[in-house]
């Protein structure tokens, strides 16, 4: 039974949330700044993706590096415990490719 006070009830939520899952998916090869991940999750906000890395950081499940030049230049990768995390996402994301990429239609 999962009990609603399960600190990893959270973490799972922001994972499996609609754009958590992009996120991970997304820095799983490279660090990536703000504006070059948000262009790599097509249909995802400014806002939207403020708020899923806001959540991400706070699980320690991403790193955020902040370059103080103007304007600052914000830096988002994978902790390690994001990589461990985003290994079966990854995994379950490339079987679904493979099922439907179009050598294997019909």
């Amino acid at each position: 039974m999962f009990h609603t006070d399960c600190p990893a009830r959270d973490v799972v939520d922001h994972v499996t949330s609609r754009w958590g899952i992009w996120v991970l998916i997304s820095l799983r090869s490279n660090d990536l700044r703000f504006y070059e991940l948000r262009e790599s999750i097509q249909g995802i906000s400014e806002k939207m993706l403020a708020q899923t890395l806001r959540a991400l950081v706070q699980d320690s499940l991403v790193w955020r590096e902040v370059t103080p030049t103007t304007p600052p230049q914000v830096t988002y990768g994978l902790t390690e415990f994001g990589r461990d995390v985003g290994e079966p996402l990854e995994e379950l994301f490339d079987r679904i490719t493979r099922r439907l990429s179009p050598r294997n239609a019909g």
